[in-house]
């Protein structure tokens, strides 16, 4: 029996998922397990495998089609099943072109300098086959489909088909691109803008730049973090501390992580603890500001900023304030490991009520991390720097680590945010004694 396969919804405010890679094309077999598609949210990627064996008979969306939650995707059956009932009303997996008459019907009515051509995306039906972005683009740029080298599923033209039309130059005028989307009778090549030469081609010129469209994910980060520097008051403080107990402590920890049944539990770690622990103090800190009301929340529910190879995202850790260390580290390492494989879920890369964001590794002094909205807070995590302080009169050498707390003074004044930071600073230098609490 035919089984449908419908775009899965990955969370509960995602709406559509773009398919970026076909797996398996119309026609292969397919075994329980395998891999049908990649797709993606505007922050994560997936794989949708297959739930049931037999060969893929029908595929209703190309690789760059935005498909909405729990529409079909494809079909898989046995072979020569008939899967009439179980096709889209609207089935977009060929866009009819008028056929072109046999040649010796049409040798009459074609004008020597026309020449009558089967195209490259031309089926034996005369049926072009061409995606509605591949099409839509077509109709705008004019674009010379007769040359365009389907590199879509089962010979269909998709988007970048068309884009590398545009690129070479391989345009019609307004009036060929008519004619051939009626005929299907492709125009003369000294007609076309881009003749081909008979003479060997040149060397193509190294090109000065590359356009590269933008992924889901770095339109999502666009759009956020020029919400946010444009609708908040962010203002930055800067402050330091002694990381000498700090240091210690971690040695301690990993020297006897694997008798007592530790995590590698790290820096980052150590300050997120830290963290969790000091907003409980501080409510002002731990906020979202919605316009015309604030929202002061009793857990805290930390985001993590996770550099991936698809862009800044950020899980969240919810309730770390509840934990212990070392289930904060295990937590923590849970999200981060899942954002950047590409396979967490969107629900948690919401819902966080303050971040932490470290650059501390790629030796950063001071920065200015920006907001995550709706979130009022963001603290910025530096490198270990060497300094010199006096002790009894004396100067001391000793490890300083730099933060950066970037708040929105919209929703809270300067002194709270500086009476945060202080205490933060104050718990991460005796850190052996905020584990005491």
């Amino acid at each position: 029996m035919a089984t449908l396969v419908i775009m899965p919804r990955q969370g509960q405010s995602v709406e559509s998922c773009v398919i970026t890679e076909w797996k398996k094309k119309k026609g292969d077999a397919v075994a329980e397990g395998d891999v049908l598609f990649s797709y993606e949210t505007d922050k994560s990627s997936f794989d949708e495998p297959a739930t049931v064996a037999g060969t893929l008979l029908a595929v209703f969306a190309e690789e760059g089609d935005d498909v909405p939650c729990l529409e079909p995707v494809c079909i898989i059956g046995n072979e020569g099943e008939d899967i009439s009932a179980l096709m889209p009303n609207a089935n977009a997996e060929a866009v009819p072109v008028e056929a072109a008459a046999p040649a010796e019907e049409k040798k009459e009515e074609v004008k020597k300098e026309e020449v009558v051509v089967e195209t490259k995306s031309a089926d034996k039906d005369g049926m072009m086959k061409i995606s509605p972005r591949a099409k839509n683009l077509a109709n705008k740029t004019y674009a010379d489909l007769s040359q365009a080298t389907p590199t879509g599923p089962n010979g269909r033209i998709i988007e970048r088909d068309v884009n590398r039309l545009l690129d070479n130059g391989q345009r019609l005028t307004p009036e060929q691109y008519e004619a051939f989307m009626k005929t299907g009778v492709a125009p003369a090549a000294e007609t076309a803008e881009a003749p081909i030469s008979a003479a060997a081609p040149a060397a193509a010129p190294v090109a000065e730049y590359e356009d590269v469209k933008l992924s889901n994910v770095r339109k999502v980060i666009a759009k956020s973090m020029h919400e946010s520097l444009s609708s908040m008051a962010q203002l930055t403080l800067n402050a330091s501390f002694d990381a000498t107990q700090l240091m210690e402590y971690r040695a301690l920890l990993k020297q006897n992580a694997e008798a007592m049944g530790l995590n590698n539990i790290t820096f980052n770690d150590m300050v997120l603890f830290a963290v969790a622990k000091t907003l409980k103090n501080h409510k002002d800190c731990n906020t979202h500001f919605l316009g015309d009301k604030m929202r002061y929340f009793n857990n805290v529910n930390l985001g993590i900023a996770v550099d991936t190879e698809r862009g800044l995202l950020v899980p969240t850790v919810f309730n770390a304030d509840k934990m212990s260390l070392n289930e904060l580290s295990a937590n923590a390492r849970t999200v981060i490991k899942a954002a950047q494989g590409g396979s967490i879920s969107p629900d948690l890369l919401s819902g966080g009520t303050f971040t932490v964001t470290n650059l501390g590794a790629m030796g950063i002094e001071s920065f200015t991390p920006v907001i995550n909205p709706p979130q009022t807070c963001i603290l910025g995590v530096c490198n270990i720097t060497r300094r010199v302080k006096q002790v009894n009169g004396q100067d001391v050498f000793y490890d300083a680590m730099g933060l950066s707390l970037t708040f929105d003074h919209r929703a809270l004044d300067g002194a709270p945010a500086a009476r945060f930071l202080k205490e933060l600073c104050t718990n991460l230098e005796n850190f052996n004694l905020l584990m005491a609490k």
